[in-house]
């Protein structure tokens, strides 16, 4: 049901679209198509399904609170804990997050409103962004 949707909403961290289908984000956003979107998760078990978690970093990963971390695999993944935008993606599972903006412009509500789908209010003020760890199967090093 949700799968084609482009959703502007306020999430975890700032104002933003989510949606199951990054070739419509990455037309909106005017995005270079082999970027990677981070996929934000409503549990660790979901994002066991999709990746292989390494186990030095299991617990790092489950406690974190508006952190993405980028996987041996160079996918990044963020496991959602606030309440609101958890509503939303419990019942999607995963979706891909991302600003609601144009690729390296600042953030327009106009332009958010032009090409969501579905608008879910009150969209807030744009906070600062997730911080971002890649993760090797040992080491972490601080992106963002």
């Amino acid at each position: 049901m949700f799968e084609t949707y482009v959703i502007l909403t306020k999430t975890d961290t700032t104002v933003g679209f989510l949606s199951q289908d990054a070739e419509r984000l990455t037309s909106i956003k005017q995005r270079p198509p082999h970027k990677h979107y981070i996929r934000a998760v409503d549990s660790l078990y979901t994002l066991k399904t999709m990746v292989r978690v390494p186990a030095a970093h299991k617990r790092r990963i489950r406690r974190s609170k508006r952190t993405t971390f980028i996987m041996p695999n160079t996918h990044s993944y963020r496991i959602i804990h606030d309440e609101r935008h958890l509503l939303l993606l419990s019942r999607m599972k995963w979706a891909y997050t991302t600003s609601a903006n144009l690729s390296d412009h600042s953030y327009d509500e106009n332009f958010a409103r032009e090409h969501a789908d579905v608008i879910v209010e009150p969209l807030g003020s744009a906070q600062h962004p997730s911080d971002i760890f890649k993760l090797g199967h040992v080491t972490v090093k601080r992106i963002r």
